[in-house]
């Protein structure tokens, strides 16, 4: 549900860009990427607070920075209870890249 919420938001090139869903980058599937700016936005929600994911997390991080991807990393209880705050953020990453 955030994930759908956020996308109602990104989509159509409505923060000036044009954003992708579920996109593959290497071995991995991000939830959104916008190849203009160079970045890879992740929606976490409760299985990334399982053991091993946060490990798992910070590898594929890893993995898109040696690409010179950016990451935005919000939680689904920020999309929620933030959706401004949220949205202005990756309005920030957008606009300085």
């Amino acid at each position: 549900m955030p994930e759908r919420i956020l996308w109602a938001k990104i989509r159509n090139q409505q923060l000036g860009v044009k954003f992708r869903r579920q996109h593959g980058i290497g071995r991995y599937v991000v939830d959104f990427y916008c190849p203009e700016c160079q970045l890879v936005i992740e929606l976490d929600g409760d299985s990334h607070y399982q053991q091993g994911a946060q490990e798992y997390d910070a590898i594929r991080d890893e993995f898109m920075r040696a690409l010179g991807l950016r990451i935005l990393r919000f939680t689904n209880r920020q999309v929620v209870d933030d959706f401004e705050g949220v949205v202005m953020k990756i309005y920030a990453a957008v606009n300085n890249y």
